[in-house]
């Protein structure tokens, strides 16, 4: 997100920087009248702690699947399983009717084992496994091929198992010339070659494509062509290509927009422990995200006032995408247990609080980044009173183990036993890079559902 120039300085915010992270009311509920469970959760079962929200992940999958329903679109959607590893998730998505996107043969069996259909699976990465290519195989699923070598092996198995593969051709734009994943326009031609020579092992169903970032324009521009391409290959005789995977890139906003535009214009080095400075940010205020976003991407005009959604209609399209980050959005938070405090706001005007666990269970330090919302303190209430400023670091002998490089204001002094809960962490930051580092051993995730707020608290352990 750019930064907004425009917008007033604003003067009230004490001695840090807030960036208060948005709160689903179940969150609220569970932060508010049943802290103590936590609390208790905590203790019991170690930290850091996660908790996981099935609910919150089923009211994100059905938005989706609304817009696609208010568009008249034959959309599908594919949960990224690399974004958690909670078995829950890929649970609430057999139940929804919706699939899974995987990466391993791990990925693969825990999706079949909570229950999705092996035709809703969808096998991205490059250069699969004979093991992974196999499984896909006798599941029926969907390859995305990123190599012409791996459509070459898959024929091969294909072949001599006497089955047919499903695939898309994952298409390398030219505006990502340097990345190393996808098809160029001459490796296409290559495999397009290939799967009409093997009609009999492979039935092309559509396209992918790899890009970063999350720009709207480009990725419907892509799509765009890529629906040609579609159409050329029904020409040539492949009338089952009939699908585009538009891929993840909806972000998710974390925080308030006019907030974090003025974190952007005063952000420097000395709200920082150790004069900290990054590269780059997640746009965590971007203001349009999640459903509004793939609204964004099919109301955009491709081809002169067409948009996406009215081409794909007119030639029978249908739409893939693959989200993560922003179907977790709100699904999950962590808690970490303070261990102890170095006081030094006499000295150096903040104090240096350590917990027990690792940035390892905070995945965005280990992109050169930093998680910005801030962190909570269970059992205070969220107060504009700043009174006491600290960063947040690991119980690691790594001096670089920060996970809050950035100096909070917290509402009342730390002190050991006390908990801090980062918010909105099931997506992509809890387990991304979990380790047991130091012998430690990894950490528990905490299925909860509060039905509503009069009601107890139900947990159980996660798992199948």
């Amino acid at each position: 997100m750019e930064r907004n120039d425009d917008l007033p300085l604003q003067q009230d915010l004490g001695p840090a920087f807030k960036l208060a992270p948005h709160q689903h009311p179940l969150v609220v509920s569970l932060l508010q009248r049943h802290a103590s469970m936590l609390d208790e959760l905590s203790r019991g079962l170690g930290s850091p702690l996660h908790i996981v929200l099935p609910q919150v992940f089923t009211e994100n999958v059905q938005r989706f699947q609304r817009v696609f329903a208010e568009y008249g679109l034959t959309g599908s959607i594919l949960y990224a399983k690399k974004a958690n590893k909670a078995d829950t998730f890929p649970n609430a998505c057999a139940k929804l009717g919706i699939g899974v996107d995987v990466a391993s043969i791990g990925e693969f069996t825990k999706a079949l084992a909570a229950g999705v259909r092996g035709e809703r699976i969808g096998v991205s990465g490059p250069e699969k496994t004979e093991g992974l290519l196999n499984l896909a195989l006798q599941h029926r699923s969907l390859i995305a091929i990123d190599s012409v070598s791996e459509l070459q092996r898959l024929v091969a198995l294909a072949t001599s198992s006497g089955t047919t593969a499903r695939v898309l051709l994952r298409f390398r734009p030219p505006s990502q010339a340097s990345s190393r994943f996808g098809l160029t326009a001459t490796e296409y031609r290559a495999a397009l070659e290939c799967c009409t020579s093997h009609k009999s092992g492979v039935r092309l169903e559509g396209f992918s494509f790899h890009l970063s970032g999350y720009s709207t324009e480009k990725r419907a521009e892509l799509a765009g062509q890529l629906i040609e391409l579609c159409l050329q290959a029904q020409a040539l005789g492949f009338k089952s290509c009939t699908q585009i995977d538009l891929g993840g890139g909806l972000p998710v906003q974390y925080v308030d927009p006019e907030q974090w535009c003025r974190f952007l214009k005063q952000d420097a080095p000395a709200q920082y422990h150790a004069g900290k400075t990054f590269s780059g940010f997640y746009p965590y205020g971007t203001i349009r995200h999640g459903a509004d976003a793939l609204r964004d991407l099919l109301d955009y005009p491709i081809e002169g006032g067409t948009s996406l959604a009215q081409k794909a209609r007119r030639h029978g399209i249908d739409l893939l995408i693959e989200p993560g980050r922003a179907l977790l959005d709100q699904a999950g938070l962590t808690l970490f247990e303070v261990l102890g405090v170095k006081d030094r706001h006499a000295s150096e005007g903040y104090a240096i609080v350590t917990v027990q666990g690792s940035s390892l269970s905070l995945s965005e330090q280990w992109f050169n980044s930093e998680y910005l919302p801030d962190p909570q303190l269970l059992g205070h209430t969220e107060s504009d009173a700043q009174v006491f400023l600290a960063c947040v670091g690991g119980s690691t002998c790594l001096d670089s183990d920060m996970l809050t490089w950035r100096k909070i204001g917290f509402p009342a002094p730390i002190q050991p036993g006390d908990r801090l809960v980062y918010l909105n962490t099931a997506g992509y930051q809890m387990d991304s890079n979990e380790s047991p580092f130091h012998e430690a051993s990894l950490s528990s995730k905490v299925v909860v559902e509060l039905h509503d707020e009069a009601s107890a608290l139900h947990w159980r352990l996660d798992g199948l």
